[in-house]
Parts: structure tokens; C-alpha cells; sequence
């Protein structure tokens, strides 16, 4: 039904596209926004002066109920629960550490069995996720879940930054707006319900680009969000084409890591801060960056454990994130291995910007992005790699072997031989001797959620094997 839904979309004039967007827009606005939304604005930004002692507080107590909650209401951890008992399992529910991680494919294949028995699915949102892992999953979040995380996005990702929900925005995402192989503007569509101005992030190439810079224009976008790759990709035409007319109030990264090579360029093409966030459908964890350049967890979304990966370049405070939801406590996941990693970042100094939220170091991408050296290192944040600036649009780097690393580029018109050699003696000071094939294309291909996979792991478990520790 929603594929043929899409396919009447795409064939329709532009006009009944927009009017298409608004009216879900208005749907959308309606369930995430009522009277209660400044008021919840207002009490997130006053917890951000709650000291250490106070959060903790707070959270072993909530985490307490979702575990409770989880154990006794929710049928997959009922049952569970119930097999571990009659295995003779003595353990207590009421302690994080003793549950299990949490696969994605169990909620892929039974989502309704993470509802509590207490609610009705056809009264609570409906969520689809695009699936970055390959398992797009079915998400369900009461109205009080929803208006929740929306004051906290309002708070902590526009209020931080001096934007509103009512402020005209851009953003880069992964809805397909208008069909992949059209050639022809508009690449965009209008949703006034969310003064929104949607831009595929699919057709950002330097043919179309200029469309793009137009349609900024026109709609009169004060702000931009999206996936770190289109916003740098747009960026760089922008630099390219000298233009100095299209100064942002911010614009805020999501969805991918933002790289500091990547935060220079939309700094300077937009002239405006680069802010990056992090958050997900499942709603677990999430954390913005402040003015000071730091990026803060939202603790009232979740309780993150970082376990540390055998091999990793870590300083004991790196490894896979691991997370128990407690915003959503009517579709809870307890210790939910999301694919990410991150570095915690344990400190008693206060941030610069006076707040009092925990800090995350960074989060450093998918666990399975992580290239492997012959003598077992895992080398994650591939950045340095593109640090000063080169001659290159974009680029994605690929393990095929433990000897092997190819590196796709779209090359700028100024790319010279000795971008490319840069780019391989980088790559080897950081991995030892291994061969590195530069492959100029036209285009980077995106993935089936519009997002960009700057480091790709293609080893197999064969190669793996095949490493022998130092």
C-alpha cells in the first residue's frame, strides 16, 4: 500500500506534492506538539543545571521502573524471563547487567512483542525506520512518548542553537521526495506543516547542485539539517561557485559522524556554527553538541554502556554502545546493542557552556566500520585521512582484503596526481603496508536510506582469521 502511495506521489506535478507533504506535516506537527510542549522545553533546559549526584539519582530510579515494566508487561522479556526461571535462573531483573544484549532481529521479526500488554498499538504513532543496518524495523511510541522526545528536540537542537520549530528549515534526508532518476528540478519538496523545505539527498551532484542554492533561496531557509555528507557536498559547491548569500543560522549534522574536515567546509560556505547531534528512531540515546564544541547526552532518553572491543585502538573508554531506552517505556529495549561506537568521556570538570550534562567523547560510527591491520588493530575515525583540504568531492574508503583498501573518490576540477598519492601515504601511516587502489567515479552511491557509508568493511570472517597479533 505505501509503495503504490509513493508511486502516485512521484507521478503527480509538484503542487500536489507539496500539498502531499504539508498535510502529513500537519499530521506530524499535530501528534508531536500540543499545549504541554513549553512546558517541557522549559523543564528539559532546567534539568541541565541537576548536578552528577542528582542525575544519577534520577536515573537508577527510572531505569528501576522500565526494568520492572519490561519484566512484567512486556511479553518478549515476560517470557524471557519466565524460561530463564524455569532453568533454574535465579538472577534479579531488577539489575541492568543481568539481561542480555539485544539484538536488532528480535524486533525486526516480533515488534508487537516489545509492546507493554497495557497498550493498544492502534492508539500509539507508528514508527518505520529506514533501516541502516539492513533491518528496518516497526517502532510504536505512546502520545506522551512522542511530545516528549519532540520538547527534548526543541530544546537541546533548536533552542541551543537560537532556532524554533517555526523558523523555515532545510534538511538533507533519506525520504525519497522525488524519484531517483529524475534528472529535472524540483529535487525538493515543500511541507509548510513543518516549514520544511525536503532535499533529496540523492541527486546532490554538481549538475544539479546549483538548483539546490536556488531553492534556498526561494523558500528563504534559515537553517539546515541533514546527513554530514550532503551538507558537505553542498557546501563544497558553494565555496566552488564563490558565493557569499546563503549565510545560515546553524547547521546541525545527524544520522552519520561529522568529520572535522567536513565541519570546516559547511562552516565556511554557510558561515555559521556546524553542530552535531546524535539520535535514533528506537529512542534510546541521543546527545547534541553545545556552543563550546562538546557533545552532551540527553540522560533522560537512556542509560548508555560502552563495552570495550578486544583489539580496538582504545583508551579504556571506547568500544560498542550499548543502551537501555528510558523515554519510551511502553516499547522498552534493555541493553540494545545499536551498532554504534562511541568514547565516553569521563570528567568532573563542568563544560565551558555551564551545562551539567554528561559528555560523550565522540561517537566514532557503526562497529562495522572499522578497517583491521594484519597484527589485529582496528582503526576507526578515518578522518585525518581527508584532514587539510585536497582536491576531492568526496570519497569512500573500502577493506576487500587485510592487504587490500580501495579508496572510491569524486575528484574536483583542480585533483592532481599528488591528492591521490597523499591520500594513499595516509592511509598506510595508519595501516602499515597494505595496497591502495584510488577509484575516480562520478558519484558516491548512497545507500537505500540516502545515507553515506564513508568507511566499508568488506572482510570476511576467513580474513579474520587470517590475523595474527603482535
Amino acid at each position: 500500500m505505501m509503495e503504490m502511495l509513493l508511486q502516485l506521489y512521484h507521478r503527480s506535478p509538484y503542487f500536489l506534492r507539496v500539498l502531499a507533504a504539508s498535510l502529513r506535516g500537519y499530521y506530524l506537527s499535530w501528534w508531536r506538539y500540543g499545549p504541554e510542549t513549553e512546558r517541557l522545553v522549559a523543564e528539559a533546559l532546567e534539568r541541565e543545571t541537576w548536578s552528577p549526584e542528582k542525575w544519577q539519582t534520577w536515573q537508577e530510579e527510572r531505569l528501576a521502573r522500565v526494568l520492572h515494566r519490561a519484566a512484567t508487561r512486556v511479553p518478549f522479556y515476560r517470557e524471557q524471563w519466565t524460561q530463564r526461571r524455569r532453568q533454574g535462573d535465579t538472577r534479579s531483573w531488577e539489575y541492568v547487567e543481568n539481561w542480555p544484549l539485544l539484538e536488532k532481529e528480535s524486533i525486526r521479526v516480533n515488534a508487537s512483542g516489545f509492546v507493554a500488554d497495557d497498550c493498544e498499538v492502534r492508539h500509539m504513532f507508528a514508527e518505520h525506520t529506514s533501516g541502516s543496518s539492513g533491518k528496518p524495523l516497526d517502532l510504536f511510541w505512546s502520545p506522551a512518548t512522542v511530545r516528549a522526545w519532540y520538547a527534548l528536540f526543541e530544546a537541546r537542537w533548536r533552542r541551543w542553537y537560537g532556532v524554533s520549530r517555526f523558523d523555515r528549515w532545510g534538511i538533507l534526508g533519506g525520504q525519497l521526495v522525488t524519484p531517483v532518476d529524475q534528472r529535472r528540478p524540483p529535487f525538493w519538496v515543500w511541507n509548510a506543516g513543518l516549514h520544511q523545505l525536503y532535499l533529496s539527498s540523492y541527486h546532490l551532484s554538481p549538475e544539479f547542485i546549483p538548483y539546490y542554492l536556488e531553492a534556498l533561496q526561494r523558500y528563504r531557509v534559515t537553517y539546515l539539517y541533514g546527513y554530514s555528507s550532503s551538507l558537505h557536498v553542498l557546501a563544497q559547491e558553494i565555496l566552488n561557485q564563490k558565493r557569499q548569500d546563503l549565510k545560515m543560522t546553524v547547521a546541525i549534522s545527524n544520522a552519520e559522524p561529522l568529520y572535522d574536515y567536513q565541519r570546516q567546509v559547511i562552516a565556511e560556505a554557510f558561515q555559521c556554527p556546524v553542530r552535531e547531534t546524535y539520535g535514533m528512531s528506537e529512542v534510546v540515546a541521543a546527545a547534541g553538541e553545545c556552543e563550546a564544541g562538546r557533545l552532551h547526552q540527553w540522560p533522560e532518553v537512556g542509560f548508555m554502556e560502552v563495552l570495550p572491543e578486544e583489539g580496538a585502538e582504545t583508551n579504556g573508554r571506547s568500544g560498542e554502545l550499548v543502551c537501555t531506552g528510558l523515554l519510551n517505556a511502553d516499547m522498552p529495549f534493555i541493553r540494545y546493542r545499536l551498532g554504534d561506537r562511541a568514547s565516553l568521556e569521563k570528567t568532573d570538570e563542568l563544560c565551558s557552556c555551564g551545562r551539567h550534562l554528561p559528555l560523550l567523547a565522540s561517537i566514532d560510527g557503526r562497529v562495522d566500520d572499522v578497517l583491521f591491520t594484519t597484527d589485529g588493530r582496528r582503526i576507526g575515525r578515518l578522518d585525518p585521512v581527508f584532514k587539510t583540504k585536497l582536491p576531492i568531492r568526496e570519497a569512500q574508503i573500502i577493506q576487500e582484503t587485510l592487504n587490500l583498501v580501495k579508496v572510491r573518490y569524486v575528484p574536483a576540477q583542480d585533483y592532481t596526481s599528488a591528492a591521490g598519492l597523499s591520500v594513499v601515504e595516509r592511509l598506510q601511516a595508519r595501516m602499515g603496508p597494505v595496497e591502495v587502489i584510488l577509484e575516480p567515479v562520478a558519484e558516491i552511491p548512497r545507500g537505500a536510506n540516502g545515507k553515506f557509508k564513508g568507511v566499508v568493511c568488506n572482510l570476511t570472517s576467513k580474513d579474520l582469521a587470517q590475523i595474527t597479533p603482535q
